[in-house]
């Protein structure tokens, strides 16, 4: 694992980071990039790249989670944000979710391999709306549309709750496209931070509260 890169850019964000967090964070990479060579987890096997990509770019949400909460990844995937979520907040709840069963099986592996007792894996989409829960913070990276993430994801943040989308650099006009689900699912855009998680390289974080 690319360990300065993290520790340079936590540093200059504010995010304290320990060697035990660093420790788990370089397990997870490893078990991804052994896994990857026979299931279809990222297509980033670089570590320098891996390390700005998935790690720092799923530590940037950090500033947006407040303290002890239930917060829901979807489409999770190889566990980004979730996974490194969990790791750098053990206070948070997290639950993650991926509609392909065998990406669920590989999650409960790291889960147990690492010994996060504040995750779970769940198999499940989004849209079915049949976990039974809502959440204080729902995030989502790279999985769909916004005007689609809206009309999945919304409807099981918590009432006061906030869905976080993290999405590339422009995303006006997928916003703008996406008004109408947003407003029909009770959502409120309350913000659109550009994040710089590599020099030049920006991701946008979009703030959408539950109302």
């Amino acid at each position: 694992m690319h360990t300065g890169l993290i520790t340079d850019w936590a540093s200059r964000n504010g995010i304290s980071i320990t060697d035990a967090q660093l420790n788990l964070l370089a397990k997870h990479q490893e078990k991804v990039l052994e896994t990857n060579k026979y299931m279809n987890l990222t297509a980033i096997t670089c570590p320098q790249e891996f390390a700005v990509k998935h790690i720092i770019d799923s530590m940037a949400l950090l500033p947006y989670i407040p303290c002890g909460i239930k917060l829901a990844d979807i489409g999770t995937g190889a566990g980004f944000p979730g996974i490194v979520l969990a790791i750098m907040r053990p206070d948070l709840r997290v639950t993650l979710i991926d509609s392909l069963r065998k990406r669920i099986f590989f999650l409960q592996e790291i889960i147990h391999e690492l010994g996060l007792e504040n995750v779970q894996a769940v198999h499940s989409r989004a849209e079915d709306n049949r976990l039974g829960m809502a959440f204080d913070i729902c995030t989502a990276r790279a999985v769909a549309p916004m005007d689609k993430l809206a009309r999945w994801v919304l409807p099981i943040t918590a009432p006061g709750g906030t869905f976080l989308a993290m999405k590339g650099p422009d995303v006006t006009q997928e916003l703008e496209n996406a008004k109408p689900a947003v407003a029909k699912q009770g959502g409120l855009v309350e913000a659109v931070d550009m994040v710089e998680i590599a020099p030049g390289m920006m991701r946008s974080i979009v703030v959408i509260s539950r109302k």
